[in-house]
């Protein structure tokens, strides 16, 4: 038995699915993710010097500093100031004894690298290893 027209009841029902407000939804969708998905990458946008030996860092994992083009200093994604760094490594870090990383923009003066090497060390952390890219990269 089919849902029949009150006001007209000669006209038989529609018995489709009207599938115009799930596309639309669907579509709104796929656009957030297309716009939120660049956002949610982690990491700073630096561009690396390049190494013939070169061994991968996960930045989730290890303690990471990175230096970016305008020698602003970031602990894994949050950015630092350069008089917080030891208390910085002290908490993230501990004395757990791992690595820490430092990756720099290739275009930062060795002077700011040399500094952020000394402010680690002079925390207490003497494994300090920097961070590169390859020379052939697919």
């Amino acid at each position: 038995m089919a849902f029949g027209n009150p006001l007209n009841p000669t006209r038989p029902s529609i018995s489709e699915i009207n599938v115009t407000p799930l596309v639309d939804v669907i579509l709104v969708l796929l656009i957030i993710f297309m716009v939120t998905a660049p956002i949610l990458q982690t990491g700073i946008e630096v561009n690396l010097a390049r190494t013939r030996t070169v061994e991968p860092v996960d930045p989730e994992r290890a303690a990471v500093i990175t230096i970016s083009r305008e020698e602003m200093l970031f602990y894994r994604s949050n950015p630092i100031n350069f008089n917080e760094l030891g208390e910085w490594l002290r908490r993230e870090v501990g004395d757990s004894g791992e690595a820490i990383f430092l990756q720099a923009d290739e275009d930062v003066r060795w002077k700011t690298i040399v500094a952020v090497v000394d402010e680690v060390r002079v925390s207490g952390y003497h494994q300090i290893n920097l961070v590169t890219k390859p020379y052939l990269e697919k």
